[in-house]
């Protein structure tokens, strides 16, 4: 038995570096895609986002002079690397995926359509979401959010480095309290960092949850989907 049959998953591209300063760290790349090769063989159908912030980051390159528009299709084209690579692991451990990319990159990646994902899905293959909206101005947060309404998703589980959302960074305070759920408005009044302000009214506005676990504890992906209390759940 499964809690959630069709899940959009969103990973950051930072938790790709593993213990690296930079890039891919393969280990972590594989303990990712037999995680998700886990869920997918108990019948979950499953869509990916992926960051791109362990190449390039859009918001960074902006603040050191690049131009912000070019800067966000720098931060798109590293979350197509990353898609690639996911793509690469799950293949070669006998996982079908597909990458779809919301910029036109024939034969690098398919054009994007939510119907052409949908299919995959129900193939049986996973679903790599890439290239975020589109768009520059817009985080891989808000193109989790856009891609999990967009499909249909049953609910967002954004893996992080955090077993979920606290009071204050954890990482900084000791003090911080975990919620083991909280409501979208106590996250906007608190002002906590779970995604940003468009992906999280998007989420509320259009009723899909958020889980956010700790992506990094192998098993803990595959708990989420059987119902155990792993991480924050967000709702309206």
């Amino acid at each position: 038995m499964v809690k959630y049959n069709r899940i959009l998953l969103k990973l950051s591209g930072e938790s790709l570096m593993g213990e690296q300063q930079y890039g891919i760290d393969v280990n972590r790349l594989n303990e990712y895609a037999t995680q998700i090769k886990a869920v997918a063989d108990m019948g979950v159908q499953i869509s990916i986002v992926i960051g791109g912030g362990n190449i390039f980051r859009g918001l960074s390159g902006a603040s050191e002079g690049f131009d912000r528009v070019k800067g966000d299709q720098m931060g798109m084209l590293a979350t197509v690397i990353n898609s690639l690579a996911l793509s690469s692991a799950l293949t070669a451990i006998g996982q079908k995926s597909r990458v779809l990319t919301a910029i036109r990159m024939e034969p690098i990646g398919e054009i994007y359509s939510k119907w052409k994902a949908i299919e995959a899905m129900e193939n049986s293959e996973v679903v790599i979401l890439s290239c975020g909206t589109g768009n520059p101005f817009f985080t891989t947060d808000t193109g989790s959010s856009l891609r999990g309404i967009e499909i249909e998703a049953d609910v967002m589980l954004k893996g992080t480095r955090v077993d979920g959302v606290y009071t204050a960074d954890p990482e900084k305070d000791p003090a911080a309290v975990k919620f083991d759920s909280i409501s979208y408005d106590e996250v906007y009044k608190r002002g906590l960092k779970v995604m940003d302000m468009t992906a999280t009214v998007m989420c509320k506005e259009n009723n899909l949850p958020i889980v956010v676990f700790d992506m990094d504890t192998p098993g803990n992906l595959e708990k989420l989907i059987k119902g155990e209390k792993i991480g924050t759940y967000v709702h309206a």
